[in-house]
């Protein structure tokens, strides 16, 4: 049972991390540069609801790691999806996302915790 609420941990830590950090430092230049289709004010507000809603999703996740009574293959199925996504940034970023590790540890752990 630990395993999984190490994997929620990490779950709530990178959704805080991805709504405060990411926002200041990622979303909020793109909107403030404004050119392109963030020239349009409904993408901008789709971008910004976009970006706030992966990170309820998220915390989503967490909840569901950490409810009782949640079944083994579902568990599975999210640490299976954080770690694969952890492993596809730590990829496609060739390790210079802050992110990969966060993702793929509550990843390692939900499946750790699936198979306790």
């Amino acid at each position: 049972m630990i395993w999984l609420w190490l994997s929620a941990a990490l779950m709530v830590t990178t959704a805080g991390v991805h709504s405060l950090l990411g926002y200041r430092r990622l979303v909020q230049p793109l909107l403030r540069a404004g050119d392109g289709p963030l020239a349009d004010p409904i993408a901008r507000r789709i971008v910004r609801f976009a970006w706030h809603a992966t990170s309820i999703l998220m915390l989503i996740s967490a909840a569901a790691i950490v409810w009782p009574g949640t079944p083994a293959g579902l568990l599975l199925v999210i640490g299976s999806g954080w770690l694969a996504t952890g492993l596809v940034n730590l990829a496609y970023t060739n390790g210079r996302h802050i992110a990969w590790p966060a993702l793929s540890g509550a990843g390692i752990f939900a499946l750790i915790g699936a198979w306790a």
